[in-house]
């Protein structure tokens, strides 16, 4: 599915965003990461329909949403958070997390600060990604009942996640949502050349976290648990995948769809015109962004319905 135009307001967020990174001295550091790596926020407080769970693990910290009303959901989603691997959870987040909940009629939501590198690089953030999914298994929900969602380096980090499930033999999740998802770290699809001038987040520099990355450290970056593309998505569970058309990352998910695609794996990929990298950061604001979360709700509608047959 692809939209046909950009809305007046997504053409104004993308153009204004482009002038942010390109014509600034702020830009460098947004396109590169450190930008976000020294930003200080204050603790999210939730609104007060809310519990927010702090969950202390041997090498990381969970936080974990759930409405009061209904604190043990009967399904549970995954939320893996983006950041190049190299940026740590935000406060943007935990906003998501509130949207998931409501977008799915109150799904608890457990969102992990996994390690992430220059620190700590591949294999940290896969290997607390699946003790942030064993956990869930330990406190009671089965594989079906859980929901992997992450945006760019989280999207996919929640591939590949599943793939190590799948390799290892533990219980599958009912299904992937990933906005913008970062499946190839090699940069080799057509996109990053034809999107290299339009995307207004990661465009017009080689100096972006794109490609100057510390997180597949001294693994082979075509490794499927580092670029799930060159992985076998054989067994996977269905999978949402929404992307903006002028991405660098656009390739990432349209590649992963088709591959998918062609080893039976159901996929719905959404391509949204003129939209740039995750911006269902724009939350409901803009047209785009609210149909991207509507049909995030209603993936997860079906996913649900389809596991009480």
């Amino acid at each position: 599915m692809m939209e046909n135009e950009a809305s007046i307001k997504g053409r104004v967020i993308a153009e204004m965003l482009s002038h942010l990174t390109n014509d600034f001295k702020i830009g460098k550091k947004i396109k590169s990461g450190e930008l976000r790596k020294r930003l200080r926020e204050p603790a999210w407080i939730p609104p007060a329909c809310f519990n927010m769970t702090a969950i202390d693990m041997d090498n990381f910290t969970m936080k974990l949403l759930s409405l009061k009303e209904n604190p043990n959901s009967d399904y549970v989603i995954l939320q893996l958070h983006g950041g190049g691997y190299t940026g740590a959870v935000r406060n943007a987040y935990y906003v998501f997390a509130g949207l998931y909940n409501e977008v799915s009629h109150g799904c608890s939501v457990l969102t992990p600060d996994y390690r992430v590198a220059p620190e700590n690089p591949y294999p940290a953030a896969l290997l607390d990604a699946v003790a942030s999914y064993q956990w869930l298994l330990d406190n009671g929900y089965f594989g079906e009942q859980i929901i992997l969602a992450g945006d760019s380096a989280g999207g996919g980090l929640a591939m590949a996640l599943c793939m190590y499930l799948k390799d290892h033999n533990m219980p599958m999740p009912a299904g992937i949502i990933a906005m913008s998802p970062w499946t190839d770290l090699t940069a080799s699809g057509e996109s990053y050349t034809t999107n290299y001038e339009k995307d207004p987040l990661f465009g017009n520099t080689r100096e972006s976290l794109i490609y100057q990355n510390d997180y597949p450290g001294d693994h082979d970056p075509m490794d499927a648990y580092i670029s799930p593309l060159f992985g076998d998505f054989r067994g996977f569970p269905p999978m949402l995948i929404q992307v903006g058309s002028i991405e660098m990352l656009l390739s990432d998910s349209v590649s992963v769809a088709a591959k998918a695609r062609s080893q039976g794996v159901k996929v719905r990929l959404s391509i949204y015109e003129g939209m740039f990298h995750v911006f269902q950061m724009a939350y409901l604001n803009i047209p785009e962004s609210k149909k991207a979360w509507a049909e995030a709700g209603k993936f997860i509608d079906v996913l649900r319905s389809d596991h009480r047959l």
